[in-house]
């Protein structure tokens, strides 16, 4: 049975994830930040036989340590670990970005995913095998928005330490990949805006963006099929991207009211 380790899986991405692979018939380790969310996720799920839940604060090296050998002791190996754990600042400029939050900001998504990505391949490499795998998010691939500078900028060193992890990999038994959701309907995407900011927003959401139900479906089946050494596998392609402002104007999705309407 395949064992996957999820960070930040009590809501969001990481939850959907852990739903979608226990659904395939894994065994699923996931971590948040707190007793009282990893306690409500695990009754949510209730799958004591295929699920731990594991308080961890990923900008803790022991910590991510301690969620790796619960894991393994659990259920012998860890087969596919992702990175999923991630915050934001405030919608901002820099200059007006409290320092805690940029603190925050990269401690969980550049140093926790560095803590997850050595813990990870360490214990692979040992095991004989597996996949790492880091979660792409905007700045990824060197998209700048106004607003989001200091998440966009863990976002594009996460991906730089993902690709050069895959090199430091290479001939091994281990991989190294980078898994990408696209624009995905969570507090995360949708934080921060004024209510006349975000119906402008919407239209853009609308086109380009998908519901966790939606996607985590599609990510769970191709972590579980894999992907060669440096490999990076999107929900959102370009070609996708296209077709859907090309249809954009008779196409009507509304990820704001009814699920039926999101199609």
């Amino acid at each position: 049975m395949t064992t996957v380790v999820v960070t930040g899986g009590t809501r969001g991405i990481g939850h959907g994830l852990v739903r979608e692979l226990l659904a395939r018939d894994c065994q699923v380790v996931f971590c948040g930040r707190t007793p009282e969310a990893v306690d409500r996720a695990l009754k949510e799920l209730n799958e004591p036989d295929r699920l731990l839940g594991v308080t961890c604060d990923v900008t803790d090296r022991d910590q991510v340590q301690a969620l790796w050998d619960a894991a393994a002791g659990a259920f012998g190996r860890v087969d596919h670990w992702i990175n999923n754990a991630g915050v934001s600042t405030s919608r901002g400029p820099v200059w007006d970005v409290p320092a805690d939050q940029l603190g925050t900001v990269v401690g969980t998504n550049l140093l926790g995913v560095m803590h997850g990505s050595a813990v990870a391949c360490a214990g692979m490499r040992a095991q004989g095998g597996g996949t790492l795998w880091n979660m792409d998010g905007l700045g990824s691939d060197g998209r700048r928005v106004a607003g989001l500078a200091p998440y966009g900028a863990t976002k594009r060193a996460a991906a730089y330490l993902t690709d050069a992890l895959a090199k430091e990999l290479a001939d091994g038994p281990v991989k190294a990949a980078r898994l990408s959701p696209g624009m995905v309907v969570t507090d995360l995407l949708i934080q921060d805006y004024d209510p006349a900011e975000l119906e402008k927003a919407k239209k853009i959401f609308n086109i380009l963006a998908d519901r966790v139900e939606t996607v985590t479906p599609w990510l769970a089946d191709r972590v579980l099929a894999g992907t060669r050494n440096g490999g990076r596998v999107a929900w959102l392609t370009r070609r996708k991207i296209a077709a859907r402002f090309a249809t954009a104007s008779f196409r009507k999705r509304d990820l704001f009211g009814d699920p039926g309407d999101a199609a």
